[in-house]
């Protein structure tokens, strides 16, 4: 896979596209999770919605190398 992907004239990198798929799949995850009360049951709520992102991009990031 390249490492990196031509966006028109510009050169991105790869991890920018599985940051914005991660992006959209965190967003998914939060809205459930929020319809759901589960941020009720966790001590730091913010601090929860940032490891489930950091856990859900580098799940994906996997897949680039």
């Amino acid at each position: 896979m390249p490492r990196e992907i031509a966006f028109g004239d510009a050169l991105v990198p790869g991890l920018l596209v599985f940051f914005l798929l991660a992006l959209l799949v965190w967003w998914l995850l939060d809205a459930v999770a929020g319809r759901f009360g589960l941020y009720r049951l966790v001590w730091h709520p913010a601090l929860f919605r940032l490891a489930v992102f950091v856990c859900v991009f580098g799940a994906f990031a996997l897949f680039l190398y």
